[in-house]
Formats: C-alpha cells, structure tokens, sequence
C-alpha cells in the first residue's frame, strides 16, 4: 500500500504542476477539489430547483415536461437541464478524485479518519441521486434503469413484494412511483448536504468556496459544453419494447452493464466489501500513533493563539486548574489531534532565546519538544563554516531533504513548517548561527496539516500572531513550497539563495567604516 500510495501522490504532484504552470497554485483545481465539489452541488441544486417547476410526474406527462424544457426552451430550461447533468458528472469526478488524492497523500489516519469515514457514504448519495434522477425523465434509459435496479433491489431481502412487477407493462405502472422518485431526487441531496456538513465540521476554516476566478472559468465551461452538446433524452419509454441501444451516462451507471452479466446478490456482496474495506482504511494497518500536543500550565497563560491556529479544531480554551492568576488555559482534545504541531509554533513562550534550562513552551509535542528543535537548530549550525552559510528548515512530509547535510547546508525536520516559532528565525540570524534560513515544506495551498503554509508566510510577513521581529532582514529568509517532487527547482531556489547571500557578503565588505568615506570607498546608500 505504501508503495502505491507514492506512485499515485508523484503522480498527482507531476499533474500539479501543469496546472501550476497554467493557472498558478490559488487556481489549481487539484488544491481546490473539495471546494470544487461543494460549488458543483450548489449548481445542481440551483438548475434543479428551475427543473423542477416545470417538471410534472405523471407517467407520460414526466417526459413530455422534459422534452419542452429541452426543446421548446432550450435557451433557459434545455441550458438548465444540460448544466444539472454535467455539474452532477463533474461532482463525481471531484468527489473520486478527492477521496484518491486523499488516500495518496495519506491523509485519512489518526483522527482525520472522520473525514474519510463520513466522506465514503456520500458516494452512496451521490450515486443514489443520480440514478433517481435519470429514473424521472421516463425514456428508453429510465426504463433500462428501472427494470435492472428493481431486479437488483428485488435481490435484497427487504422487501416482501417484487418491486420489479411494476414494470411489467405499461399498464402495470403507476403515477405514484414518480411521485416517490421525485421525493427521493429530492430528500437524497438534502440528506447529502448534511453529510457533507458532518464531513468538514471539524476543520478550521475548511474549503467550501473555490477562489473565484477557478469558479467563474468552471461555470463557464459547464455552460460551452451545455450549449455545444446539450443533454436530450432517448425515445419515450414502452415497457413493450425491449431497448436495443442506449447511452450510458458512465459516470454514474457504470454498475449497470455489470448487474446485466452476474447476478444481483454478487454485486450486492461486490460493493458492500468495497464499501466496508473504504470505511476501515484509516486502520489497515494501524500504523504508529503519534503522541498529542500537551499542555504545561507554568508556561500557558491562556492566551488562545493555539486555539485559533489549530487546523483541526483540537484545542479549546477551558477554566483555569491551577491558583494562577490566569483565568484560562488550553485544552487538547485527544481524538482532534494530528500532531502537527502548528499549535507550538503558535505558543508564545516558545522561543530559543529563553533560558536552555528553562525551555519549555505552553504547548508542546512530546516525540518533539520545542527545546529539541533548539538542541537540533545548534547542532546542525555548529557544522557550518563560510560567508554563505544556510539553515533548512523542513517539513516531514516533503522531500527528504537529509542528503542536503553538509559544511554550508544544515537542516532541521519538524512534522509540520507550521511548527516553527518565527523567533528560531531571529534567533539563528541574531545569533551569527547562519548567514541565511530557509524554510521548505508541501505545495503552496497544499499543506498536509492544511494551514501550516498559510501560518508560517503570515507570521513571517508581520500578519500572525506571533510575528517575525521587524529588525530581521527579510533578504536572508527565504521561502520555498515544492512538495515531494520538485527537488530539481528547489535545489535551483537554494543556489539562488546562496548566491544572494554571497553578494550580501561582498556589498558589506565593500561598505566604508566610518569617517573612511572620503578614501576611495563606494557609498552604498548613494550608488
């Protein structure tokens, strides 16, 4: 599984970066597919609701309505009907690319099972939805639909009468099982919606808006190929005819030419394996479990940054427990946290610059103390020699960055860039430790623990408590988000880098000291 789970995610990340290149990280889909998901269930809901008023269930009368949105107001309702089809093709193409991505970049263990675990259901709603849908235009693929999904259901001990008699013959139907479909087409979604509320409830500032300009040029293409190839319906259906051809919509029927060659109660044992092995997947195999952040009251005052920055909603902030005079303190909750550490970065007493006895944050990781990061940050800037010296800070879950190491490189690893307190920055500069640092970790907009990225450039660009000390010189920081796979143009950013801190080098050699401006030294404020 592990090996399968890297090809897939370096084969997300060379997609990636197409897009990358084509519309720049805010607009790359494949970091917005979660968003891009709940923006095309809100196009089928709002061209659903218009479908609707004009849309009458009688037996005949079910198709006829749907043949006059098509046909007779094609401009409105035909545009209406082409763009419910496809967003709904394009919800589950998201939702699946979603849920694979996922699983490649192995975000669904620890307590981030809740997401995956109430994601997998919403397929079944999806898919349900879908096939109801279809099921109300009453033409030769309804009936195609209706008669293998009824034998299908029929396969199910559930119910006591064969469901599939009412498609004998067109005598045999009646108007209320329109009526039924059209409560089902109706409640799916809904219950769909508050799935997908449970799906994203536990996440800090999640993902349900796509950025603008990537929404504007979806709707925009979905309405071309709605205009270009609109959506039609097959011949009426006549449950005294067999169909002998019909057009499958294979996003969401792709079962049905399955259900026609093995038998229903397979297919049933088929999906409910399938289903089952999904819902388990955070726990096959268990891998090891990471330790959670903790709380040291003598160095927490309550001050709620961890709380704000927490991507996962696992910190709160409760009733003090000690005689401090604080009236708050911090809260874990064991089952939220992913040990990212996003929260230490975040804490305010975690700063190298306090005592080395007395190094200890108000939150901590216990596999990684905050005073470790230290202990590693002098370890790896003892070994470096020359006027171009550079520390690399790096994210766990990137690339390895372990072959870097050498007298002019030093690197530090943390589960999350998230983690580092911006005052490590200050503190290597300040201290003469290096000449410049570096902080690398996963794509721009697609950070493994979500926010890390999106902290660390706020905190180092004076936005985010706690703040880079104005007095750092921002040209010997620099930042670059490559992933796992753009080591090629990492390694460019890196020398790039070092050559800017050697021209920095020459430009202060070259700068008079004072009361020597008048013997042959270039004034650099004047040049």
């Amino acid at each position: 599984m592990i090996h399968l789970k890297k090809i897939l995610r370096t084969g997300f990340e060379y997609m990636e970066d197409v897009f990358d290149a084509a519309f720049g990280p805010a607009w790359n889909p494949f970091y917005q597919l979660g968003a891009l998901g709940w923006f095309y269930y809100w196009i089928v809901i709002s061209s659903g609701i218009y479908l609707y008023i004009f849309f009458d269930t009688g037996i005949t009368d079910a198709y006829l309505s749907v043949e006059y949105l098509t046909h007779e107001q094609w401009y409105a309702g035909g545009v209406m009907r082409s763009l419910h089809r496809y967003a709904s093709d394009a919800l589950v193409i998201m939702m699946l690319m979603h849920l694979l991505r996922e699983f490649a970049m192995d975000r669904f263990r620890s307590s981030r099972w809740f997401a995956w675990f109430t994601g997998i259901p919403m397929l079944w709603f999806v898919f349900s939805a879908g096939i109801t849908g279809y099921w109300m235009v009453w033409d030769r693929l309804a009936q195609y639909i209706a008669i293998v999904t009824t034998g299908w259901l029929d396969t199910l001990p559930f119910f006591g009468e064969s469901i599939a008699r009412n498609f004998l013959s067109n005598a045999d139907l009646s108007g209320r099982f329109f009526t039924l479909m059209v409560f089902l087409h109706i409640a799916l979604p809904l219950l769909l919606l508050f799935i997908m509320w449970i799906h994203i409830h536990r996440h800090t500032q999640p993902k349900v808006n796509p950025p603008l300009g990537l929404a504007a040029g979806t709707l925009v293409m979905l309405l071309v190929v709605s205009l270009v190839k609109p959506a039609v319906s097959h011949a009426p259906a006549d449950l005294g005819i067999v169909p002998a051809v019909i057009g499958l919509d294979w996003f969401y029927l792709p079962i049905y030419p399955l259900l026609d060659r093995y038998p229903g109660e397979a297919m049933w044992m088929v999906l409910g394996v399938i289903t089952l092995l999904l819902l388990l997947l955070p726990w096959l195999p268990s891998g090891k479990q990471q330790a959670v952040a903790v709380i040291d009251l003598d160095n927490c005052n309550g001050c709620g940054r961890c709380v704000a920055d927490c991507p996962f909603s696992a910190i709160s902030l409760g009733p003090r427990s000690d005689n401090t005079g604080y009236e708050q303190e911090a809260v874990v909750d064991n089952r939220h946290c992913t040990s990212c550490g996003i929260c230490v970065g975040a804490c305010p007493t975690a700063t190298p610059f306090r005592r080395r006895s007395g190094l200890t944050a108000g939150i901590e990781l216990p596999e990684l103390q905050i005073s470790e990061v230290r202990d590693k940050t002098l370890a790896a800037t003892g070994k470096l020699g020359g006027n171009d010296r550079i520390l690399v800070f790096g994210c766990q879950h990137s690339m390895d960055l372990s072959a870097l190491e050498d007298s002019r490189t030093g690197v530090v690893s943390m589960p999350c860039i998230g983690m580092l307190p911006p005052s490590f920055l200050d503190f290597v500069l300040s201290k003469n430790l290096a000449d410049g640092v570096f902080l690398t970790g996963c794509r721009d907009g697609d950070c493994y623990f979500r926010l890390g990225i999106r902290w660390t450039d706020a905190r180092i660009c004076g936005e985010r408590d706690p703040e880079l000390r104005q007095r750092v010189p921002q040209q010997r920081i620099r930042t670059y988000w490559g992933g796992l796979t753009r080591s090629k143009q990492f390694l460019r950013e890196l020398d790039a880098f070092r050559n800017g801190l050697n021209a920095l080098a020459t430009c202060n050699q070259n700068v008079p000291e004072p009361g020597q401006e008048g013997n042959g030294h270039k004034d650099i404020g004047n040049a």
